[in-house]
């Protein structure tokens, strides 16, 4: 960061003596720097932190402009690894802020321009202390100033959990794992397999409470059978809500560990392509884990797709495709799915494929590395799970719901015979 002073020195006869403040105009046109335009636009735009108030920006997808009529702390002109910021020592009056993409321009990114007014008093000589910001956006280089300069690197911070999981285990993942002069390929790779240990519990949760289902499949058909009718639909509902519960299985016990994962899935979509610490990092094929690894260029451009081929993105969707069969196989034998469902769970993948290919491959390589091993555990799930064990566990609980039941209404019915006796007593007392 680089410190700087305006001084204004016996402007009296040169501005007019009642301004009360000077415009400095600022104006940008940016080139590009990355291999995706695209994903580089995207990841564009004018920042700036309200005096003592929160961090915001115009949107990145298309032109805007903005009149900011309070004070301002730092208005800063960011691509998507780098930043131009201006630091007022104290604040800005006010700012008008825009983004222009000029069209068919090769090498341009954007256009960004502000016009801000820094407060003045020509009543005596005054010095305007401001400093400028020329660097990566790095989240730890950005904190360390603490401005919130590091709000500009999109971490998930409209959510929490996605910005803690960002903040407080990948990047200090990245960090201890780079002292060591590791590949970034390497790196990744370690950080899925301690992702992966980490959310084990809540994939033996899953698979188990698939399991369960699987073993009650029979005895939810045969109730199906009972009620074939559409107007039965309630009672044919509450007749297997019943069975659940005689057998002590929570039918919402595989979905919530599967909503337990999606913070961490969503914060690493966004922790990828905007860590400055992949950019021109290569591994394998892939000569920037930052961008799209293209193996084959097209002579021509598929919409929805593009005019290359990714090859992380390629095997990212085959194994997203395998193991929805292998999912679809298991959730077969446990549950009735929705007409249609399977053809979107199929689809799906083929929509990555689109989406993906110009996105950053480090981020396909790693969503890779997790089907791989998720692979790995179903196998040995499949191996130490054993459904007979749960079967029998199953039937014991009905056996024991059953014993409960009728100790309870045994005991009801005493209480309620105890009960007529004593009215019996009183009544023959008041009678006496």
């Amino acid at each position: 960061m680089m410190w700087d002073t305006v001084n204004f020195v016996n402007l009296k006869d040169v501005i007019a003596n009642n301004a009360n403040y000077v415009s400095l105009d600022w104006k940008v046109d940016m080139r590009s720097q990355e291999r995706s335009l695209k994903n580089e636009r995207v990841n564009s735009s004018v920042y700036y932190k309200y005096f003592q108030d929160e961090v915001k920006y115009l949107k990145e997808t298309k032109d805007e402009e903005d009149n900011l009529k309070t004070k301002v702390k730092w208005i800063s002109f960011k691509d998507q690894f780098f930043s131009a910021t201006l630091i007022a020592g104290n604040y800005f009056n006010e700012a008008t802020i825009k983004t222009f993409t000029a069209p068919n321009r090769s090498h341009y990114l954007k256009t960004m321009s502000a016009s801000i007014n820094i407060p003045l008093n020509l009543t005596s000589n005054q010095s305007i202390p401001f400093s400028f910001y020329f660097g990566p956006n790095k989240y730890n280089t950005l904190r360390k100033y603490h401005l919130d300069l590091e709000r500009q690197i999109p971490l998930g911070w409209s959510f929490f959990l996605m910005q803690w999981i960002n903040r407080y285990a990948v990047i200090p993942v990245f960090d201890f794992l780079s002292k060591f002069a590791l590949n970034y390929g390497i790196i990744i790779l370690i950080l899925t397999i301690l992702l992966k240990i980490v959310l084990f519990p809540i994939a033996y949760k899953t698979y188990t409470s698939s399991a369960k289902m699987r073993v009650l499949k029979p005895d939810v058909d045969e109730i199906g059978n009972k009620f074939p009718k559409k107007e039965d639909a309630m009672k044919k509902q509450q007749a297997v809500m019943t069975l659940y519960k005689k057998a002590g299985v929570n039918p919402m016990s595989g979905c919530v560990p599967l909503l337990l994962q999606m913070p961490i899935l969503i914060a690493l979509f966004r922790f990828f392509p905007s860590s400055i610490e992949l950019r021109q990092q290569s591994f394998l094929w892939a000569h920037d884990l930052s961008s799209y690894d293209s193996i084959l260029n097209l002579p021509f451009t598929i919409p929805f797709y593009g005019d290359h081929v990714s090859l992380f993105c390629l095997l990212m969707t085959i194994s997203t495709i395998v193991y929805t069969k292998i999912n679809n196989d298991m959730m077969s034998g446990s549950t009735q799915q929705m007409p249609g469902m399977k053809t979107m769970m199929y689809l799906m993948p083929v929509m990555f494929l689109g989406f993906f290919n110009d996105y950053s491959s480090g981020l396909s390589y790693y969503y890779l590395l997790a089907n791989l091993i998720t692979f790995a555990q179903m196998w040995a799930f499949r191996k130490f799970v054993n459904e007979d064990a749960i079967r029998v566990k199953i039937q014991e609980n009905k056996r024991r719901l059953l014993r409960f039941q009728v100790f309870r209404n045994g005991l009801k019915i005493w209480l309620n015979s105890e009960a007529i006796i004593l009215k019996d007593k009183l009544y023959h007392c008041l009678i006496v």
